[in-house]
């Protein structure tokens, strides 16, 4: 584990393993814990590397505005410092967006892409995306962080078993810092590439949960605008795959490596 600054604010990162890089980028207020049992499933064929964007875990908390290309430009210079480019990029939910930007904005970075339970695009043109958007923001106001985790831990993980699941998420949740929170939702409110699908060239994989937050019907019709991309659908799982459902989504990834190497 370690600190690098990049753009003027400090990513903390675990590098382990080594080979080809294999990064995984975390999702909206979490942290590159997220992907703790990918790291013991691929440490020992690939280098591994997590990180917690800037505003999350250990990274630094900057005042805003954010941005998904801001978050993008923080990862591809850490992947420079690191010299762990061209890279295998997997982003799960805003981590995916943050994916997505650093195919078309860097591809000579990106080798492969994965994106999980994300989207190409997060635009406010509806009353039910704008209602979605000012009712995160306005809860985490209100009741603060740890309640806030305590709703989304019961839908993310509401099976009776999965309380230790729960329990977890609710206790990292509770340690984000709000205004970093609040930021990112903004970065990511109007956020979109959804017209510049058709310039990412490298393989891609499109992992969709079948309860997902959004219908499988939406991966599948932006999977389709990515020229050399397939869509794997996990089934009895909900936002949170890699952690949910780890081993169906390790099993999903290493077959998508082992094809595309």
């Amino acid at each position: 584990m370690g600190m690098l600054t990049v753009n003027g604010t400090r990513l903390h990162y675990r590098n382990e393993g080594a080979g080809e890089p294999l990064v995984f980028v975390h999702g909206l207020g979490s942290s590159g814990q997220d992907w703790a049992k990918q790291v013991d499933a691929f440490a020992d064929r690939y280098r591994v590397i997590t990180f917690d964007v800037r505003g999350h875990g250990q990274s630094d908390k900057p005042e805003g505005p954010y941005s998904i290309p801001l978050f993008a430009a923080d990862t591809a210079a850490l992947l420079h410092k690191l010299e762990a480019v061209p890279a295998t990029i997997v982003g799960l939910s805003m981590g995916g967006m943050i994916a997505f930007q650093l195919a078309v904005d860097t591809s000579d970075l990106v080798r492969r892409l994965v994106v999980v339970n994300s989207a190409a695009e997060a635009k406010l043109d509806s009353l039910k995306d704008r209602w979605i958007y000012w009712s995160r923001r306005l809860v985490s106001n209100w009741i603060g962080m740890r309640a806030t985790g305590r709703l989304i831990a019961h839908r993310v993980f509401p099976k009776p078993e999965q309380g230790r699941l729960r329990q977890a998420f609710i206790d990292r949740w509770a340690e984000n810092d709000k205004q970093a929170y609040l930021a990112t939702i903004d970065a990511i409110a109007g956020w979109s590439v959804i017209d510049r699908l058709d310039e990412i060239a490298c393989p891609t994989l499109v992992v969709a949960a079948d309860e997902d937050y959004t219908p499988v019907s939406v991966k599948r019709a932006y999977a389709q605008q990515i020229p050399n991309a397939e869509l794997a659908v996990i089934e009895d799982s909900r936002h949170a795959t890699p952690v949910e459902r780890p081993r169906a989504f390790n099993r999903t990834l290493q077959r998508f490596l082992e094809r595309e190497a």
